[in-house]
Formats: C-alpha cells, sequence, structure tokens
C-alpha cells in the first residue's frame, strides 16, 4: 500500500488539499432603491428591481434568512385561494423569510416593479425571481435595508442592471 495515501486521506478531509469553499452568498434589498442585490462574499452576481411594501403596509427591515423554497406557490389570501397559474399573485416562485408571512416571490402586476406596492414582500418580475430562486438556498441570509446609509447608497449607485 501507498504510505503517502493516508497522509493524503487526511488533508483532504481537513481541507487542507481541497479547494476553499466559495464566498458566501447572501441578498441584500434596499427598500427605497426598490432593488435587491445578489452577493457572493463582497460581489455583486446579479442586482434585480423589485417592489417594497406600500407606506402602509411597509417591508420589514432587518436580517433574515430564506427558510423556504416553493415553486408553483399556491396563495393563501384572506377571502379565497388562488393556485399556481397567472391570476397567483405569488407569481411562479417563493421564497419565505425567517419572519412569517413575509418573502420574495413573484407577481401577477409586473407594472408594481420599482414602486412602493406590496402588503410587505419583495416582489420580483417572474423571469427574475426565477433566476434569483435558482440561485439561493434555504439559509441564504437576506438583509432588508431601509435606510439608505452611506454603505448602502455606495452599493447600489454601483450597480447597474
Amino acid at each position: 500500500m501507498n504510505r503517502k495515501l493516508p497522509l493524503l486521506l487526511l488533508l483532504v478531509s481537513f481541507g487542507i488539499l481541497a479547494e476553499e469553499n466559495p464566498p458566501a452568498r447572501r441578498i441584500v434589498i434596499s427598500i427605497p432603491d426598490h432593488k435587491l442585490t445578489l452577493f457572493e462574499g463582497d460581489k455583486v452576481i446579479r442586482a434585480y428591481n423589485v417592489a417594497t411594501g406600500k407606506l402602509s403596509t411597509p417591508s420589514p427591515q432587518g436580517e433574515f434568512q430564506v427558510v423556504s423554497r416553493v415553486a408553483h406557490p399556491t396563495w393563501f389570501g384572506p377571502h379565497k385561494v388562488v393556485k399556481p397559474g397567472p391570476a397567483n399573485p405569488l407569481g411562479t416562485r417563493w421564497l419565505g423569510l425567517s419572519i412569517p408571512g413575509y418573502g420574495i416571490h413573484g407577481t401577477n402586476v409586473p407594472d408594481s416593479i420599482g414602486k412602493y406596492a406590496s402588503h410587505g414582500c419583495i416582489r420580483m418580475r417572474n423571469k427574475d425571481v426565477e433566476d434569483l430562486f435558482e440561485r439561493v438556498q434555504v439559509g441564504t441570509p437576506v438583509e432588508l435595508v431601509g435606510d439608505r446609509g452611506e454603505q448602502v447608497a455606495k452599493v447600489f449607485a454601483a450597480v447597474v442592471n
């Protein structure tokens, strides 16, 4: 038996010879800019235009996580249920957040994108939420920022769609 093989296996198991893990992905949403940006480490992977909560039903601010991923969700409204399809207000994808009742989702009203228009959720064009859905997993951190501080302004000023 090759005497170097056990040492090589030990080094690989501790990650010494393995490639480093890629930087973690995270989502930052600027509520006033109506922008969602996906980062990998400090690198911008994608930026999307979004709709955020109306003034009467604002989007929550803070740090959350993606806790569920649902393709073709069913919407359970206060007075009716809407199955997946063109009339569904959640569009084609749902990314549930760790604050109950809130998520990132598609829409059946694409003209709302770029406005304060939702009941607090983050709305995206269906093609955009489908793209994001493939890029994130349960556990992905999500930061919703309501104050356009210097750091957020710098990041979102540099983002070009």
